[in-house]
């Protein structure tokens, strides 16, 4: 009897370190994801931002925030674009702005808030559900400490969607002046078929 309750307590063990294992596999494959994420978008100009690495990684922001090589990476990038600028547009690689590629441009910054909205609605739902819990099992210290993550959590998802906000007025400007040009292209086109000799 005796020996059984040894032999399933090992059994246990070996599963739960099987189990710790997997995650620890799990965890450095989303982490080596998101880092590619985040070279990825500096290296082609395109905007940092958490939502956006979590989207190109497969992972939740949640985890972007919680794993301490990611927060970091995403952070610094932000913080190298933010001192030297990035190609904000394809419009600066010498392409043509087109409005399917300004269209493009406008449901993925409607897609990118869509993300932080929700990301920020789970944050504060998070947040009331694990107040209570938090407070019995954390000394006054952690608590703070925790509260601070937890607002500085919802200070940048909130100037990342005030960023996309002001990015998607931007490109639906765009959009319509490009529109307008198209249109007084095509006018000018046809007025000069019309000017000409006819054979």
């Amino acid at each position: 009897m005796k020996h059984l309750a040894i032999s399933g307590s090992d059994g246990r063990d070996a599963r739960v370190e099987r189990l710790r294992a997997a995650r620890a596999r799990d965890s450095e494959a989303k982490t080596a994801r998101a880092m590619e994420a985040v070279r990825g978008l500096l290296s082609s100009g395109q905007r940092v931002t958490v939502a956006r690495v979590a989207r190109d990684a497969s992972v939740s922001t949640w985890f972007v925030y919680n794993q301490p090589r990611v927060r970091d990476a995403v952070q610094a990038a932000i913080h190298e674009q933010q001192e030297h600028g990035r190609q904000t547009s394809p419009a600066t690689d010498g392409q043509q702005v087109t409005p399917a590629g300004l269209r493009t441009e406008l449901a993925l910054a409607r897609d990118e808030m869509k993300d932080l909205r929700k990301e920020r609605d789970r944050l504060r739902e998070r947040v009331r559900l694990s107040l209570g819990a938090e407070l019995d099992e954390v000394d006054r210290g952690q608590f703070v400490r925790r509260i601070q993550e937890l607002e500085q959590q919802n200070t940048d998802l909130n100037r990342e969607l005030s960023d996309a906000r002001d990015r998607l007025a931007s490109l639906e400007c765009r959009l319509r002046e490009s529109e307008d040009d198209l249109t007084a292209a095509r006018a000018g086109l046809r007025r000069a078929m019309r000017a000409l000799p006819s054979k």
